[in-house]
């Protein structure tokens, strides 16, 4: 990497908790200078503007957490029902960190960027869009195999538990009580058990 580079990869990562909690309207180049100890020169010698500054670090939050879920998918778990309780179980594992960072940054990013930002927006559909492929396509190789129901709708499924997922994350967040996140899981997890696999218990 060029020191340019270096610098830009610094100031991402420096500022990825900080945008993810304060919010990426919100967050001003002042916070930005202050968390990272750089000049708003150097901040502007690197990116063009805030908003360049605010879809990078999206980008970068959005692939830790996709690189990390992705974990769940491995080869390690032998079946597509082992990789989908794989999955859940990293949200019931991992809760605490990621709350301390701010919670999903998918779901903070799309609840600001809705109207006011459409260049983020744009960003944070692309990756609603990978991760249901990726829950879909678990729940695809599953039916292929014969241990998931054929009949169901894998991006239907898929797209459910995101939505289950995500209201628990946001409900536990907000009343600062992780039972709301705890019973969307166990719901996801009985849908699993009872709708998608076939397999004798």
């Amino acid at each position: 990497m060029s020191k340019a580079e270096k610098t830009k990869q610094l100031i991402i990562e420096k500022t990825a908790t900080l945008f993810n909690t304060k919010g990426y309207i919100s967050t001003s180049l002042s916070d930005i200078t202050q968390i990272t100890g750089l000049t708003k020169g150097s901040i502007y010698g690197n990116f063009e503007n805030k908003d360049e500054v605010a879809i990078e670090v999206y980008k970068y939050n959005a692939g830790l957490l996709s690189k990390t879920l992705s974990g769940s998918f491995g080869d390690k778990y032998p079946t597509s029902l082992d990789k989908l309780y794989a999955f859940v179980d990293f949200y019931r594992k991992n809760w605490e960190v990621v709350f301390s960072n701010g919670g999903c940054p998918l779901m903070n990013a799309a609840t600001e960027a809705d109207d006011s930002f459409p260049a983020l927006k744009i960003q944070v559909k692309r990756s609603f869009e990978q991760w249901m492929k990726k829950i879909s396509d678990v729940i695809a190789e599953g039916q292929n195999k014969g241990e998931i129901e054929k009949k169901i709708n894998a991006v239907h499924y898929a797209s459910l538990f995101i939505m289950l997922i995500e209201g628990g994350i946001l409900l536990s967040k907000t009343m600062g009580n992780q039972s709301y996140l705890n019973q969307a899981l166990d719901r996801v997890t009985a849908i699993i058990d009872h709708e998608l696999n076939i397999l004798p218990s």
